[in-house]
């Protein structure tokens, strides 16, 4: 049915052939009308204009193009392309140690040729591949510089590895050499250019880096668990933060998993100037993290953004599609965010026919032009605690407003939280010391303790809904001239268990900039600012919420000895929260 058919019309001697096959839309949405088997599976080696392991010749970043039959019948095809280091596997590589003293300042402190292999690619296969070449979508996977069959170097979020994705693109739209394993020129014909980049995680990072460059062809991108600024991923604030489940990893330690290119010996300089680079003494931001941050960019963004993320994600923090999302809207970017209640997840696993619905349409329609509206839709679309699904106009939700509460004494068991004044006269200074082999949980659940300090409101009267950024404004002195600081927001039940909510934390020496260590005089008192991971999160009625300020924090910071001691002047200190209908909803 799907092959062209020469039909000889009465009454001329001219053969006519069939129209090419064509894709089917019924309900604003690609149908499944193409046999997921029946399809066409190439390997082709792109050139990108880089040479990022240094041996004279450019990159060579492998592809394969899984495409239906239909298209050596004449049909073209807009193709779904994911982009990844991690097609090859990982290597097994030992993280960085965490337990270290914090940074004080002034204290002491064989060649590839780029010839394709000979072997054979082997197969590369997605969740998405079926779903997609059925309805007349073309699949592309590319390996990212330094892994599987690609050449180059892995560099974690560097300007290279961006081109070498970007230049899939550029090769599907004919700008692009490329050649198959024999050597043979190999172009795109069968392509019409439209490109949508789609993953999850590094697979999902790599989308908002490409679309960072403006390329054209490349008409939307689907980041699931991304990341948009790979400082905030590895640092916050000039504090060294691990991802979630994964302490003592940096760009170095990542870089070495993903190194699964054939020649073991070519990249061992570049990462070794990743470790060199990246500064686990001081956190600073600078050059080396400021071109790993897409956001920079965000201005040359002309793809439509359909972001997806977990708002119990802790590998890759929700800060990363906040402030990603927020700088699409300002710069007038068609977008679009899935928020729900799992970690680091792909919503296939949790909202299959609802999500699939959404991503073809939304694919349909940036792709193939097809008028179905998801554009009009609610932008976004967030599960609740119970796991139910709301639309809503965007996100953070309408209506909400900062609203400040202030801490009273008694922090060392547990003092409260104010929403009318905060503590009047004279400083009020309460006091804790690190320890930083407790977990926060630990140190939330003790009925006192002196490594953190404790406030918390009354049981809450209605639903209280937060919405973004949570911000507390302390004023700390400390004993040491160098220490943590962690910060936690907490929902206490009724049975008196606690709940992480969210969390953040800075290196005081960074008060000023991110950028900048600016030494720290033990006893002086200083403003430091800690922003939380951005969350939409409902404290149910009878539920009390808490604040907690410690520290070092065992899962995700640094951890030095035992002993710093900080100061917290409740009569300089405020919590503000994103309160969904302002401070009227408060509800205590």
């Amino acid at each position: 049915m799907l092959a062209a058919v020469l039909v000889l019309p009465l009454g001329t001697g001219v053969a006519q052939a069939d129209p090419p096959p064509a894709p089917v839309f019924a309900d604003g949405q690609a149908q499944p009308v193409f046999d997921p088997a029946d399809v066409v599976r190439e390997d082709v080696w792109v050139t990108a204009p880089v040479d990022s392991d240094h041996d004279g010749h450019d990159d060579l970043v492998h592809a394969q193009v899984v495409r239906p039959r239909a298209t050596d019948a004449g049909m073209k095809v807009p193709v779904v392309y994911e982009a990844s280091p991690y097609f090859a596997g990982g290597n097994d590589v030992a993280n960085h140690n965490v337990d270290v003293e914090l940074s004080v300042p002034d204290s002491s402190r064989g060649a590839a040729t780029g010839v394709v292999g000979p072997h054979a690619a082997p197969p590369i296969r997605w969740s998405y591949q079926d779903y997609f070449t059925a309805r007349g979508f073309a699949v592309v996977y590319g390996e990212s510089l330094g892994t599987g069959l690609s050449t180059g170097c892995p560099t974690t979020g560097d300007v290279n590895e961006t081109v070498g994705a970007r230049s899939v693109i550029d090769w599907l739209n004919g700008r692009a050499p490329a050649r198959d394993e024999a050597g043979a020129a190999v172009t795109a014909g069968w392509s019409t250019g439209h490109t949508g980049m789609m993953g999850v995680s590094y697979n999902g990072t790599l989308p908002n880096a490409v679309a960072s460059t403006g390329v054209e062809g490349l008409e939307t991108i689907v980041p699931i668990a991304a990341i948009s600024n790979w400082y905030e991923y590895y640092r916050n604030d000039g504090a060294v933060v691990a991802a979630g489940g994964f302490q003592g990893e940096d760009t170095d330690v990542l870089a070495e998993y993903v190194y699964t290119r054939a020649d073991q010996q070519i990249c061992r300089p570049v990462i070794d100037g990743l470790t060199a680079d990246q500064d686990r003494v001081t956190g600073d931001y600078g050059p080396f993290w400021d071109v790993r941050n897409y956001r920079n960019d965000v201005a040359k963004v002309h793809a439509s953004v359909l972001a997806v993320h977990g708002l119990n994600d802790w590998n890759v923090k929700t800060d990363q599609v906040a402030s990603w999302y927020e700088a699409l809207k300002a710069h007038g970017v068609e977008h679009k965010i899935w928020l729900h209640q799992s970690g680091h997840a792909d919503p296939l696993s949790l909202r299959r026919d609802v999500w699939l619905t959404t991503l073809n349409k939304w694919m349909s329609h940036y792709l193939y032009g097809v008028a179905n509206g998801i554009e009009r839709e609610p932008k976004a679309t967030i599960q609740r605690e119970d796991k139910s699904w709301v639309d809503e106009a965007d996100w953070p939700a309408p209506g909400t407003r900062d609203v400040q509460i202030y801490p009273w004494p008694g922090g060392r068991a547990k003092g409260t939280l104010d929403a009318r004044n905060p503590v009047p006269g004279r400083p009020t200074v309460e006091v804790l010391a690190d320890d930083a082999s407790k977990t926060v949980q630990q140190l939330a659940d003790a009925a006192s303790s002196g490594n953190r300090l404790l406030y918390g409101t009354p049981a809450v009267k209605s639903p209280l809904r937060l919405s973004g950024t949570a911000r507390a404004d302390l004023q700390l002195s400390f004993d040491r001239p160098a220490a943590n600081v962690t910060v936690a927001l907490l929902d206490r039940g009724p049975d008196g268990k606690s709940f992480v909510i969210t969390r953040g934390w800075t290196d005081p020496q960074n008060r000023v900039s991110p950028a900048v260590t600016t030494p720290i005089k033990p006893g002086v008192s200083y403003r430091i600012g800690v922003s939380l991971m951005p969350k939409d999160y409902v404290l149910a009625t009878g539920h009390r919420l808490e604040l907690l300020v410690a520290s070092s924090d065992h899962d995700y910071t640094l951890r030095p000895r035992p002993g710093a001691g900080l100061s917290l002047d409740l009569t300089r200190t405020s919590l503000t929260l994103p309160v969904t209908g302002g401070k009227a909803a408060l509800g205590f």
